[in-house]
């Protein structure tokens, strides 16, 4: 029996073999954990199609692989399990994410030796396991140990990657991820082909604080979800996107393609880094799936739980540096969507209304455009419309 790499999206032509966890001669069951196959938007966990012997690895660790391709083999005659065995008696690892694994890898822990609370081993557990034996190992007298010489040498230490440079100063040198690879080529490709420009505005965010902090009890009582302000920016982008769909469009060649539907990338940060899951079909979606929704690839991106579904496709792109401190950015399109919204923090600031000058909760809102198919008074158009729907709410319920 041939165990395969997963069907890839068409717009990953490739992944990496991350970490195997069967040797070869070891027993596996049916649907035991495998191999992780990193790719360059996921890591995506390898199960045993069957249960037997795992006879042979046909792909190491850091080979690249493709999709079907076979990388090990399974006898599925050679070895019969008892009855009374269970999954979890054969298999002793912990449950953990794919990120943690890769994290105790590099640093030669083995997860089972790692102490932690209930069923799973978490990034915390690593980094307290890692604190033990640091103060573990100074508790040892050491003998002192010789000069380091100011040139490029090797380290006595447990992490490969560490060496002296020529000043005596250690440095740590880390190959790059799939993920942060081809962001890398994807933001250059944004650059290198796309004429950016970037228009801004400023969102007095009390109405919206005032609404949320009125209906946020029923609101997570009724739907289960809390009420954040992304559902309101979500929504209101949607709203724009239809009355201006260039900005929803994208380039092809030597065609504008114009998206008949709205999928909204909903830019969120996980372990690996910037992650951009899609939220299909925004327009026929209610607050309460919206929020759902987000908060659904927030917990899977911790998880790194993420599908290739969740992360192929989308029109239009939303990321809130707000969250991170950020006050103002200039946010990079996503290849090949011609635009993206970037939300900031609220900081209480002077304003003039009606003549006086007052205190309000204020964002700025940035938006990066592609200016060869999108013209800067659409662009501001566009802007400006979701800035009138957050401060008047009601806009989205009469459409105005």
């Amino acid at each position: 029996m041939e165990v395969k790499v997963p069907t890839l999206a068409e717009s990953v032509a490739d992944a990496t073999i991350l970490s195997w966890y069967k040797k070869i001669g070891e027993a596996v069951q049916e649907n035991d954990k495998l191999v992780d196959i990193e790719t360059d938007k996921v890591v995506l966990e390898v199960v045993a199609p069957q249960t037997g012997t795992l006879s042979e690895i046909l792909k190491d660790e850091g080979e690249t692989v493709s999709s079907e391709e076979a990388i090990a083999e399974i006898d599925t005659k050679s070895v019969q399990l008892p009855q009374s065995t269970t999954p979890k008696q054969i298999d002793t690892l912990p449950k953990t994410s794919p990120a943690v694994r890769k994290i105790a890898q590099e640093a030669h822990i083995d997860i089972r030796t790692v102490a932690h609370h209930g069923d799973r081993v978490t990034k915390a557990d690593i980094l307290a396991h890692q604190a033990k034996q640091q103060h573990d190992k100074k508790q040892i007298p050491e003998k002192p140990a010789p000069k380091i010489k100011p040139v490029h040498k090797s380290t006595d230490t447990s992490t490969p990657h560490v060496s002296i440079n020529a000043s005596g100063r250690p440095e740590e040198r880390i190959p790059m991820t799939r993920l942060r690879k081809r962001a890398a080529e994807r933001l250059l490709q944004a650059q290198q082909h796309s004429a950016i420009l970037t228009t801004f505005n400023e969102i007095d965010m009390k109405p919206i604080m005032e609404l949320r902090a009125k209906y946020k009890a029923l609101f997570e009582k009724r739907h289960g979800v809390k009420l954040g302000f992304m559902s309101f920016f979500t929504k209101a982008a949607t709203f724009a996107l239809q009355k201006f769909p260039v900005i929803n469009a994208s380039i092809t060649g030597e065609d504008v393609i114009y998206h008949g539907y709205y999928d909204i990338g909903i830019a969120v940060s996980s372990s690996r880094g910037l992650v951009v899951p899609i939220l299909r079909d925004v327009d026929s979606l209610s607050f309460a799936e919206v929020e759902k929704g987000i908060s659904d690839f927030a917990r899977k991106a911790k998880e790194t739980t993420l599908t290739m579904d969740d992360l192929t496709g989308g029109t239009f792109t939303i990321t809130n540096g707000g969250v991170f401190g950020s006050m103002l950015s200039t946010p990079i399109l996503n290849p090949p969507q011609s635009a993206i919204l970037g939300m900031h923090n609220i900081v209480e600031r002077p304003v003039a209304i009606n003549g006086q000058v007052v205190i309000r909760p204020i964002m700025y809102v940035a938006l990066s455009y592609d200016h060869r198919l999108i013209d800067g008074r659409e662009a501001v158009q566009f802007l400006v419309t979701i800035k009138n729907i957050i401060e008047d709410p009601t806009r989205l319920l009469l459409d105005a």
